[in-house]
């Protein structure tokens, strides 16, 4: 990769530090964000453009109290009835909204949370993103476990009793490639029931291959869906390519894979945009996938090692919670997860109207779940954490909690025959 020096370079040389300032001043030297890079598989799809078209003609101001007291009463949820459910019209409904959200989650959901916690196995990156903690030019402790790690820290995780797990990387091909990832899939399987997967975006034949290895589902964030915007805060790497990443998820189920996720990082650009074109692209999906299980999530911004400016400020917990329950209401079959960017309270609290999914026993760092979750000191190296969490429950903390709300916590719903 052209800038892989970077990643484990303790201090930047002039060179880079050059490029670094000409990336980030002048446009003219970043490569054009639309355009596929060599090995990239280009899909025939139209979902794109049908999400595209949505999101550029919505005017969230024209809508109004009639507009969205007419959508609360509307079985099923329009397009349009979306639209007035995200739109400030809507704000001081929120009540109405959590009361049908809830009838919504408790009809298709039951009373059921599931749990999961997440595995980042490395965190070397070849992206120039500018908000997140593992972007090439953030220094950083690097690391990358090797598969005896890996099996430790699974049956560290296994032990405590959970059976999900996500499994994460830094986006470097070179440092985590396709056959990494899929031995590390191998392994997770002997320990979990179910294994996903967040980590950079491949082609059909490759998520064939990491399905064959032992995954269910593949979450790809899309960060922003303005294009524009998108490309000011992804200058570097493989990421930069907007529309490859967004067909991420039909690649994953042309592959095989059992189901999808999607997500906005609310906060990046206008978050009421951003959560109506993560919504309909699971909706138009939904229609050509109808086999295949599609889950949301709403993370927001949450700070950095070494940027302590970048913070979910211009999106607060009120309209986090619109946002979720327009969902819930929009697409009432759909998984939701709340991660532990959120606090402990906001969890709690949305697990009841909204959410159906919690993961829990979390790190976002590397090599370190023994020392978390024994307490017991380690020699082993660590890798930094990509961003800081929230809530830091443990799955015994979790599970106690969700119980204690009434609710039942599932540990696994589904099983291989």
């Amino acid at each position: 990769m052209e800038n892989q020096f970077f990643v484990d370079s303790e201090y930047l040389t002039p060179e880079a530090l050059a490029k670094k300032h000409r990336l980030e001043t002048d446009p003219s030297s970043r490569k054009n964000h639309m355009e596929y890079l060599p090995g990239m598989e280009v899909i025939e799809s139209d979902v794109c453009a049908s999400v595209m078209a949505q999101m550029k003609s919505y005017d969230y101001s024209k809508y109004t109290i009639a507009d969205v007291k007419a959508a609360l009463a509307h079985d099923p949820c329009t397009i349009e009835d979306f639209k007035a459910l995200l739109s400030p019209a809507a704000e001081p409904f929120l009540e109405q909204m959590a009361q049908r959200a809830r009838l919504e989650t408790s009809r298709h959901f039951g009373n059921t949370v599931y749990l999961f916690t997440p595995l980042y196995i490395a965190n070397y990156c070849e992206n120039y993103c500018v908000y997140c903690g593992f972007n090439c030019y953030n220094h950083i402790n690097r690391m990358k476990l090797n598969m005896e790690q890996i099996e430790h820290e699974m049956k560290v995780i296994a032990d405590s009793g959970m059976e999900e797990i996500l499994i994460l990387t830094g986006e470097s091909r070179a440092q985590s490639d396709v056959k990494y990832i899929g031995e590390a899939c191998k392994l997770a399987r002997k320990y979990f029931r179910m294994v996903g997967l967040e980590i950079y975006p491949v082609n059909t034949d490759e998520y064939k291959y990491l399905h064959e290895c032992g995954a269910d589902y593949v979450t790809v964030f899309q960060e922003t869906y303005d294009a524009d915007k998108y490309e000011t805060l992804h200058l570097l790497g493989h990421k930069r390519v907007w529309p490859y990443r967004f067909d991420a998820q039909e690649r994953a189920l042309r592959g095989g894979m059992r189901g999808v996720a999607f997500s906005a990082l609310l906060g990046l650009s206008d978050f009421r945009k951003d959560a109506l074109a993560s919504a309909l692209h699971v909706y138009y999906l939904q229609r050509k996938y109808p086999h295949a299980e599609m889950s949301l999530s709403c993370p927001r911004l949450r700070p950095i090692i070494n940027n302590d400016k970048i913070n979910p400020l211009d999106v607060g917990e009120k309209q986090l919670c619109q946002v979720l329950c327009a969902y819930r209401i929009f697409l009432p079959y759909v998984g939701i997860t709340v991660s532990s960017r959120e606090s402990a309270e906001f969890r709690n609290g949305i697990v009841k109207i909204a959410a159906t999914k919690v993961s829990a026993g979390v790190s976002t760092g590397i090599g370190d779940h023994e020392s978390k979750y024994t307490g017991k000191e380690s020699d082993a190296l660590q890798g930094d954490e990509q961003f800081e969490i929230d809530d830091n429950r443990s799955l015994d903390k979790m599970y106690k909690d969700i119980a204690e709300e009434g609710l039942q916590p599932v540990l696994n719903d589904y099983l291989y025959v």
